[in-house]
């Protein structure tokens, strides 16, 4: 029986104990599998761990695509046991933040920029509401989504060189920004 070159699993359980270092309380996780192409999903609840008891929800996800997992795997096998593989092959991670319906809702741009500035290059912040309407008759109600995107390579992960630190402080002060924030956005007047 062949063993996988990199451990997905592994790595997810890893980051959620990356996390925690960083501040963040691990509540859920869920592993998803898609029986016809094989493609592979996680997703870890999580925030700092001031937050507890809410209002922001806070989600990673990690998502394999089966055919790049195999791509790096014959790399690998192809090459010398000294040799370095080549760093072409990524794996997303998504963090999703988001509130529950906002009565003030902040402007969207200021908060887009305001949440650029703490997220930087490096994890680029994008900023979206949705409006619902509950029943007809009601007035719409607002949420709130953020989300930041990053890729971590393959081979940075099979040589258990990557690094995740600065990606989660960003995360934690977006969510900490957020947070603080959240009561002024949530006070119905």
């Amino acid at each position: 029986m062949a063993m996988a070159v990199i451990d997905v699993a592994g790595f997810v359980s890893d980051l959620k104990n990356h996390a925690a270092d960083h501040g963040f309380h691990i509540h859920d996780e869920r592993h998803f599998v898609e029986t016809y192409s094989m493609r592979q999903a996680w997703e870890v609840d999580l925030h700092p761990e001031e937050a507890c008891g809410g209002p922001l929800e806070f989600h990673l996800s990690v998502e394999v695509e089966p055919r790049t997992l195999l791509a790096f795997e014959d790399q690998v096998l192809a090459l010398d046991p000294d040799d370095t593989p080549e760093d072409v092959h990524l794996l997303p991670i998504t963090f999703t933040w988001s509130l529950p319906p906002l009565p003030r809702c902040p402007d969207l741009l200021l908060l887009a920029t305001e949440l650029a500035g703490i997220g930087g290059p490096d994890l680029p912040v994008e900023v979206s509401a949705v409006d619902s309407f509950p029943t007809v008759t009601d007035p719409s109600e607002r949420s709130l989504t953020v989300v930041a995107r990053i890729e971590v390579s393959l081979t940075q992960i099979y040589l258990g060189q990557e690094q995740l630190c600065d990606p989660l402080e960003r995360c934690l002060e977006v969510s900490r920004f957020l947070l603080e924030s959240a009561p002024v956005w949530l006070d119905d007047l």
